[in-house]
C-alpha cells in the first residue's frame, strides 16, 4: 500500500499580523537585528491586545501556572511585564529579567518599584542563587536562541527541586507548512521576520528546531516533561483563529544529579 502524507503539497498562508513579514531582502546592516529596545513601546502596545498573545499565548500560559499564590517566580525574558502581572494578581512574587532596558522601562511602569526587574541576557547565567524559585516562565522568549542548552541549565538551576519551567515557543510546524521555500524541519535553522511600527521595518530573527530536539533539550537539562500543548483561542477573542500558532511545554526539575528520565 502506497504512504499517504497529510502534509500539504506546496506551503500554505499562515495566518499572522499584517505588520511581520518574512525578510526577502539584505538587511539594513545600520539597523541592529533584535533590537527590542528600538521599538518597545510600539511593541509593548501591540502585544497588550493582539490575538496571538492577548487571547491565546498569554491565557495559555496562565492556565498551565495554575494556582501560584505564594510561588516566587522568575519570568525570563519579562518584555514589557503583561504576564508578569497577571502572576502577580494571582498571588506569585515575581522578578523578571529581559536583555532589553527599553522593555523593562515599559515593564516597570506598568508593575512599579514592588517588583525586582534586572537586566540579563538568557544566554548567559542568570544572577540568582540555586533553587531560588518555585516556578520559571519563559513565554516567547527560546525561539531566539540557537542553542537552548545553557539557557534551559540555568533555569534548572535556579529552581527548587521540583519547581516548573513554563515555556512558549513558535509551535514547530508553522513555519514547515508556511515557509517558502520549506525549511527541513528535522533541522535547526533561523529566519528573520520584518517586524514594521510606524513606517519603520525592524529585523528579528529565530530558530526554528523539530519538536524532538525542544524536549530532548528539556531532558538533557534535568527536566521531566509533564505537558506539551498547542493552545486554543481563548473565549472573548475579537476573531476566530483555528491555525497553529504557539506550543507550551511544562518542565518539572528532578533532584540535582538525578535522570530526568
Amino acid at each position: 500500500m502506497d504512504h499517504v502524507s497529510d502534509a500539504p503539497k506546496a506551503p500554505v498562508k499562515s495566518t499572522r499580523p499584517d505588520w511581520i513579514t518574512t525578510a526577502t531582502e539584505p538587511l539594513d546592516p545600520s539597523i541592529p537585528v533584535n533590537d527590542y529596545d528600538g521599538f518597545a513601546e510600539e511593541y509593548s502596545a501591540e502585544n497588550e491586545s493582539s490575538l496571538l498573545n492577548a487571547y491565546i499565548e498569554r491565557p495559555a500560559m496562565i492556565a498551565l501556572a495554575g494556582d501560584v499564590n505564594g510561588h516566587h517566580i522568575l519570568d525570563a525574558g519579562c518584555g514589557s511585564g503583561a504576564l508578569a502581572a497577571e502572576l502577580r494578581e494571582r498571588g506569585a512574587i515575581v522578578t523578571g529579567v529581559d536583555a532589553s532596558a527599553g522593555m523593562l522601562a515599559v515593564a516597570r511602569r506598568r508593575l512599579g518599584d514592588d517588583v525586582e526587574l534586572r537586566v540579563a541576557d538568557l544566554r548567559d547565567p542568570l544572577p540568582f542563587a540555586d533553587g531560588t524559585f518555585d516556578d520559571v516562565t519563559a513565554s516567547l522568549v527560546l525561539h531566539y536562541l540557537e542553542d537552548w542548552g545553557p539557557t534551559l541549565a540555568e533555569m534548572r538551576r535556579v529552581l527548587k527541586p521540583g519547581g516548573r519551567l513554563i515555556a512558549s515557543v513558535n509551535h514547530p510546524f508553522v513555519e514547515w507548512i508556511s515557509a517558502d521555500p520549506r525549511p527541513v524541519y528535522r533541522e535547526t535553522t533561523s529566519y528573520t521576520d520584518l517586524w514594521t511600527f510606524g513606517g519603520k521595518s525592524f529585523p528579528l530573527t529565530f530558530w526554528r528546531r523539530p519538536l524532538h530536539a525542544m524536549t530532548d533539550a528539556f531532558s538533557e537539562a534535568g527536566f521531566r516533561l509533564s505537558a506539551i500543548s498547542e493552545p486554543k483561542t481563548a473565549p472573548g477573542a475579537p476573531e476566530a483563529f483555528s491555525g497553529l500558532s504557539f506550543m507550551c511545554l511544562v518542565g518539572e526539575a528532578g533532584i540535582a544529579g538525578s535522570s530526568a528520565g
